[in-house]
């Protein structure tokens, strides 16, 4: 897709978006892109630092300062407590982004410790289920409630030591797309994003002979995110790819 454009005209104006992994890499761009387009953002990630060094950079573009969550998502309750809490202040959730993800190793299937394993499902499927069960209802409560979640390709091209991280993605994918038809006969609209290769930590860790200058940035990927997170996308239950 093409570089980002950034209309004159906020295309999330006042819309609630909740982001996931948005201290670094697609998680941190989306995030601030959204901001750029008007919305108000809820940054859910570990790291306090850098929540808040993306919260300096919010109020650079936006002049308000973003919700921070700084919590590990594989906490379950606290993706419960977070839902009553964005109940109690907002009174429902217009975007949901589920951009965080974790690689683990690349090894034969049969030489992952069960930990690890069950570590990369925790964040990139079970974490993301917790999201949608907390969530749901303030989507609900939305008049166009949006939510996109990010997958990769091994999802669907099987390779060699990727195990658990194509799994996971793969019980993603169908997840996102039962959830989608399930809310259909609401205002809901659920899909998922394949990003592409893109220059960011976790790529770099899985392709570590890669030159990482020759990707680019996750800037220049948001427009897809923007798209479908605007009232006016009808999209569901769709695959989209960001390039």
């Amino acid at each position: 897709m093409s570089q980002p454009t950034h209309p004159s005209a906020p295309r999330l104006k006042g819309r609630i978006a909740l982001v996931t992994g948005a201290s670094r890499g697609l998680g941190r761009a989306v995030a601030l892109r959204f901001a750029q387009e008007g919305a108000h953002i809820v940054a859910f990630a570990r790291t306090q630092g850098a929540l808040e060094e993306l919260d300096d950079a919010i109020r650079k573009v936006s002049g308000e300062s973003a919700t921070l969550i700084a919590e590990s998502l594989t906490d379950f309750d606290k993706i419960d407590q977070v839902g009553a809490a964005l109940h109690a202040r907002f009174g429902k959730l217009d975007i949901l982004v589920g951009a965080a993800a974790t690689l683990g190793q690349l090894s034969p299937i049969g030489h992952y410790k069960p930990k690890m394993w069950n570590d990369i499902f925790d964040l990139n499927v079970h974490a993301n289920w917790r999201l949608i069960r907390a969530l749901d209802p303030l989507l609900r409560l939305s008049d166009a409630g949006r939510a996109m979640f990010v997958t990769s390709g091994v999802a669907h091209d099987p390779r060699m030591y990727w195990g658990p991280y194509a799994a996971s993605k793969a019980a993603l994918e169908q997840m996102v797309r039962i959830y989608a038809a399930e809310v259909a006969h609401t205002s809901v609209r659920a899909n998922i994003i394949n990003p592409g290769a893109v220059r960011t930590k976790m790529r770099a860790e899985a392709f570590p002979g890669e030159d990482p200058m020759s990707l680019p940035p996750p800037e220049a990927v948001t427009d897809v995110f923007v798209t479908l997170a605007e009232p006016a996308c009808d999209k569901t239950g769709e695959l989209f790819k960001a390039q």
